[in-house]
């Protein structure tokens, strides 16, 4: 197992280092379509995902269930690291967290990589923590994959989804640059990329923002 990965899991600084410690959820339906496609309207621009509603079913309905909630209207990318990744899905345009359900199973033994251009769920040491941030990643990291039960360090992270419209937009973001602000040491872009609102392919586009129970920052791991 690399180091880094070790030092990332263990060692992160507040509050990045805080994971959800309720039991995994299983309250959130199934989509009722599959590898749907869903687009992040953001401040610089248009991503689309496709969903592995196949591969990663509890971690899709677990995302369009925010979706479908409005929850990730007006939330940023607070995170940003060049040839690495790009993360948000859980704080306000004041860096503050909003409230969240209860954690989804890891799927991360879905046979699938995090290759550059997927999106993966973000989470603590525990590989049953994740809610509702995401990453993107930049490049291909297999280190991020699946490698065995064991423990937190070996189980991955889980890709649900991949970006098939909009690379260009990650990239973009990707290239900002960053400082620290508000609880957070380091990496966080300027200016603050606002997901203004997200849209589900064949359904009606949703409008305000709006939060759900239980605070619960799920980090990935920092790259060294």
């Amino acid at each position: 197992m690399p180091k880094y990965l070790l030092t990332a899991l263990f060692l992160l600084a507040s509050p990045l280092a805080v994971a959800q410690t309720a039991k995994p959820t299983a309250t959130a339906s199934a989509p009722a379509v599959a590898d749907p496609t869903v687009t992040l309207h953001t401040s610089e621009g248009d991503i689309t995902f496709e969903l592995y509603a196949d591969k990663s079913p509890k971690s899709v309905a677990n995302f369009l269930r925010y979706v479908h909630e409005r929850f990730y209207a007006g939330t940023v990318f607070h995170r940003v690291i060049p040839g690495y990744l790009i993360q948000g899905g859980l704080y306000n345009a004041e860096l503050q967290p909003r409230r969240t359900h209860s954690p989804v199973a890891s799927e991360a033994d879905n046979g699938l990589s995090n290759l550059r251009g997927t999106v993966a769920v973000a989470r603590g040491a525990d590989p049953n923590s994740g809610t509702s941030q995401f990453f993107i990643n930049l490049v291909d990291d297999r280190r991020l994959d699946y490698a065995g039960n064991q423990s937190g360090l070996t189980w991955g992270y889980t890709v649900f989804a991949k970006v098939v419209k909009g690379m260009d937009v990650v990239d973009k973001i990707a290239a900002l640059p960053t400082h620290p602000q508000g609880p957070f040491a380091a990496d966080v872009p300027t200016p603050l990329v606002v997901i203004e609102s997200v849209t589900v392919e064949g359904e009606e586009a949703p409008a305000a923002s709006s939060s759900a129970p239980k605070p619960a920052p799920a980090p990935v791991p920092r790259k060294k």
